[in-house]
Formats: structure tokens, sequence, C-alpha cells
């Protein structure tokens, strides 16, 4: 045990500083401080999801006082917008950040991302309007995963990963109980003041601090040279996804797993509070309970699991969890179930940077900005549809969320009183549990290309090109090999 605990600590020491050589070729390097590293990416992914998590209550607070009853309604067409336009968007950013780099297009995403957050308290239709033009830079994942993949070898990629999305569940464990704290006690206008703040850190540290990862030698252009429309056309990398196998599947799975995920975000911290009777302070524990446990599922689970099993695997492991948990917050009727819901929720959250990993280590280095920005895409795609899915199906199931001037009433009838109990207490949940089981399906017959994974002497051979019956050659390869 104390052996296998040494090995996971190298692991993740050898993942956070990993990087590779970025020297341009008159021999300087890129600007910034120091060498490119895993540490750079982790300090911009907190600082802006920090700058986010305080706002989870006044932000709650605004939707209400603007829209009133139709509160859900608007939220899912602000998301949905967002996301369409994010699903548009992050294949074409993704590609050109191929050609131009990746720290102009990570200054770009953070700064238009969190642009609408001064705004909120200045004018909240401003605020909305700039929120849901947003989504066309709404891509920082992406280029972060990407500007991981320039600077890791394949075999420290998962960990990576792994670490990238625990700093994202990390920066959620303590900002919306700070953010609610400081709403109570000094008002929401300080609380939008320090988000700004924090916002234009990351800015900042980005502009100053942040080295570029992408290596000028593999880049076909720079900054001035001409571009064609099919470089930037942003159905183009899309289109390539019918092209090749890996990519087919994989995307399907996060379309029907992510579809449930980005509906349940938008509205499980309501329905706890509104349906379970959590009060506030009961909502910021159990953001804290998921955000800790997230923490160890993507540092030190995801390490245990991906060595034991591999990425395919991880990965339907993964989903088994997330079933669990839907399952749980559709037909649980305790609270105690919700914990235990929250639990698995956490676990579940190894599924994306495996599915971003096994993508990632059969893509070339040029590519690994158009893989994510697909991946970021599909992601996109569900933040709009999401939202909404979940708001039609507790329309038509007749369950009421917008009454939030009595956070408490609702569920207090609605778990003392037998008869006013129905079958399904939560009904998008179950739905999307059954959507989750058909991507854990699709999942079955994902390949497991990474040679880390695989020792037969075929993945030691030269990785061989494709080229599909139209000519052309498909967005990842079909045999990888460390080199």
């Amino acid at each position: 045990m104390a052996a296998m605990g040494k090995k996971r600590k190298k692991l993740l020491h050898s993942a956070l500083w990993a990087k590779k050589n970025t020297m341009h070729k008159d021999g300087s390097t890129t600007q910034g401080i120091g060498q490119p590293s895993i540490v750079h990416a982790l300090i911009i992914i907190f600082l802006e999801f920090f700058a986010w998590g305080l706002l989870t209550s006044p932000v709650l607070n605004i939707l209400h006082e603007t829209f009133g009853d139709h509160t859900f309604l608007m939220n899912g067409l602000i998301q949905g917008v967002k996301g369409i336009l994010s699903f548009l968007s992050a294949p074409l950013i993704g590609a050109l950040s191929d050609v131009w780099g990746r720290k102009s297009f990570l200054l770009l995403s953070v700064f238009f991302t969190c642009a609408p957050i001064p705004l909120m308290r200045i004018s909240p239709w401003w605020y909305f309007a700039m929120l849901s033009m947003s989504g066309v830079f709404a891509v920082t994942f992406s280029i972060v995963f990407a500007y991981v993949a320039d600077i890791t070898e394949e075999q420290d990629r998962s960990a990576a990963y792994g670490l990238v999305s625990a700093t994202f569940a990390a920066s959620l464990v303590i900002s919306p109980a700070v953010g609610a704290y400081m709403g109570r006690t000094y008002g929401d206008n300080l609380v939008i003041a320090l988000s700004s703040a924090i916002a234009l850190l990351d800015v900042l540290f980005i502009l100053v601090a942040v080295p570029e990862s992408l290596p000028e030698k593999i880049r076909p252009a720079s900054w001035g040279a001409s571009i064609s429309w099919e470089q930037a056309d942003p159905f183009a990398s899309l289109r390539k996804v019918g092209q090749d196998q890996v990519v087919l599947l994989i995307c399907i799975t996060v379309f029907l797993s992510y579809l449930p995920e980005a509906g349940q975000y938008t509205c499980i911290f309501l329905y706890l509070k509104e349906v379970m009777g959590f009060d506030e302070e009961g909502v910021a524990k159990y953001i804290a309970l998921v955000g800790v446990l997230s923490v160890f599922a993507q540092t030190q689970l995801l390490s245990v699991l991906m060595k034991m099993l591999g990425n395919k695997n991880t990965i339907m492991v993964g989903l088994g969890f997330q079933i669990f948990q839907l399952a749980w917050y559709g037909f649980g009727t305790q609270y105690w179930m919700m914990w235990v819901a929250g639990v698995m929720a956490a676990l579940s959250s190894i599924n994306y940077p495996c599915m971003s990993s096994i993508v990632s280590n059969n893509a070339d280095a040029d590519q690994q900005g158009v893989v994510q920005g697909i991946i970021t895409g599909i992601r996109g795609l569900c933040n709009g549809l999401g939202p909404a899915l979940f708001g039609f199906i507790f329309f038509v199931f007749d369950v009421d969320l917008n009454k939030l001037d009595s956070p408490t009433a609702s569920a207090n009838k609605t778990l003392a009183d037998p008869t006013a109990q129905s079958i399904i207490q939560g009904p998008p949940f179950v739905f999307g549990a059954i959507l989750v089981i058909l991507a854990l399906l699709v999942a079955f017959f994902i390949p497991e290309h990474s040679s880390k994974y695989d020792h037969s002497p075929r993945s030691s051979s030269k990785r061989t090109l494709m080229v599909t019956d139209g000519g052309e050659e498909p967005l990842l390869q079909v045999d990888s090999d460390n080199p």
C-alpha cells in the first residue's frame, strides 16, 4: 500500500510539473514567467470559476428579481443561447489556437467570459444579454486542455486532466458559501465587486505570467499569416466527427451523459432548497462536500482506476456512478438520500478528464485544439439544451420550482404528506439516468487505443495514417505509440 501511495504521488507530481521544451527557433523562450507548466493552467481555471462560484446566490436573486415567475424559463433561454454559441465557436477557436497559439485565446476566453460580471448591478438586462453573447468565447476548458496537451507526455495526460477538473471542483468548494455569507452580511454589491476583481486578476495573470505552450515549429502559421475559410469553418471539424470511430463514439457518449448533467447543474441547488427542504447553509455544505470529494475522485481515484482499468473502463465506471446519482435524485424522498446522491455525483466527475484524455492521446500535436474544441462544443450544445429540457420536463410533470418566497413550503408538504408524494420525485433526473444508460452502452464500443494500457506487440508499431474512402485523413489515428 505504501508503495502504491508513493507511486500515485510521483504520478501526480510528474503531471503537475510536466513541461516540454517550448523554445523558439531562435533559442528564446516564450513570454511569461518560467516555462509552461500545469500550474499555469490550474491557476487560470481556479480564478475564473472561483469568481463565478462567488456569484451563485446573487445570480439566483437577480434572476428572480428580474424575471419573477418566469425565472426558470428565462434562465433556460439565456443558458441555451450561450450554450449554442459555445457549440458553434469552440471547434473554430480550438483550431485557431492550433495555428496562432494558446495564450491569446486563453486571454480572449477568460476576458469575455467574465466581462458580464460587473454589469450585474449596473444593468441586469445588459448583464443577461452579455452573458448570452459571452458563449462565443466560453471555451476556457477547451483551450486549457489543449495547453495541457502541449506540455505533457501521453503517459501523464490523464492525471494532468484530472488535476484540471479537480481544480475546477476545488474552486467551488468554498466560493458559493463565501458569496452567500458576504451577500447576507454586506450585500450582493460587495460580492459582485470581489468577483470582478478576481476575474481581472485572472486576465492580468494570463497577460503577464502565462507563457505560450505551443511550440512555434508545429504551428502552420503565425500572426499576420492568411488563414483559409476551410481552416476557419466551425463546421469543418464537426464534419470530421463521423470520419473517425473514436471521436464519433466519444462525442455521442459526451452528449448523452453531459446533457442531463448540464440540466442538473442549473436547477439542483434550487431543487434541493425548494423540494427537498435544504436551507442556504445546507446547500453551501452540500456544494462543499461534492467539491472536496470531486477533488479526491479526479486525483487519487482517477489515477488508481486508470492504472487498473484503462481509459475506456474508467469511463464506464464513471457513467455507472452518474446513473446511480441521477436515479437517487429522481426517486429519493429523504434528506439523507440527497447526500448519497451528491457523493455519487462527485465520483462521476472522473468522466470528462477520461474522455478528453482518450481523444487527446490519439490526436497529433497540431490537432489538440481541434479535438478538445469538438468535445467542448458538444458540452456547449448540452449547456444550451440541458436547462431547457429539464425545465420542460418539470413543467410537463407540474413540478413548480419558482416559489422562491417560501423555500421550504413545498418541501414540507411533499415530504410530510404521503398523499402528496409521487412515485417519481424528480422526473428530469430519471430521464437523465435513462440517457446515461444509453451513453454507457455507446461507451462499451469505444476502442482502447492508447499503448499505455495495451502492451501487446502491435501497440509498439509505427503510427499508421488511415484514409477514408473519400481520401480525407480522419481526425484521429487508429494506432498510436509512445515515441
